[in-house]
């Protein structure tokens, strides 16, 4: 089944769709999350929370969006959340005090990093096909040059030419350093 009658069905209710879905992309989920979070519960726990969230949100999925690419980001922003949760607790009491008098304006800093993201996908989105594919096996799955190569069946020398030409095209459509695109792509 394609992405597009998967989200057809799914946006119908169909839990045969969901469950095809989850089938094939559970397991690759939780590896991501786990390289994050360390435990397998919360990692487990991170998984259930994007298919919970996939379900209540079905009927808001557009036609044109890949699951997988939806699914990676939606771990992501759940991950985010696990771990500004973790900063936020008593443990790190300390921590949180030092990190509020640095900067008594963080979130707008954090609404800021997120439009800015968001002006990164939709840039990313307008790409070439290849290019829009190693960018985002780099950023969604943190995968090395090599595996993308290995992945996509293509040369290490061409993955890291389409890298570095969407990174030159999201530079100049962005206006910013190359710097500030490979940290994002690296984090």
């Amino acid at each position: 089944m394609t992405d597009q009658l998967l989200i057809n069905e799914l946006r119908e209710g169909s839990e045969l769709a969901f469950d095809t879905i989850y089938k094939m992309y559970a397991k690759r989920l939780y590896a991501f999350c786990l390289q994050y979070c360390k435990r397998r519960e919360d990692a487990e726990e991170i998984v259930g929370d994007v298919f919970l969230w996939l379900w209540r949100n079905k009927h808001t999925i557009r036609q044109g969006e890949a699951l997988k690419y939806l699914l990676f980001l939606r771990a992501r922003h759940f991950l985010v959340n696990a771990f500004r949760s973790r900063v936020n607790s008593p443990i790190f009491a300390d921590y949180v005090d030092y990190q509020n008098s640095i900067s008594a304006d963080t979130v707008s800093q954090q609404l800021e990093y997120q439009e800015f993201e968001d002006k990164i996908i939709y840039e990313v989105d307008r790409l070439p096909k290849t290019q829009q594919e190693v960018i985002r096996l780099a950023k969604m799955e943190g995968l090395k040059i090599k595996e993308i190569a290995e992945k996509l069946g293509l040369s290490e020398q061409t993955v890291k030419n389409q890298i570095s030409i969407g990174l030159r095209t999201l530079k100049k459509k962005l206006g910013v350093s190359t710097v500030v695109l490979l940290i994002w792509l690296v984090s």
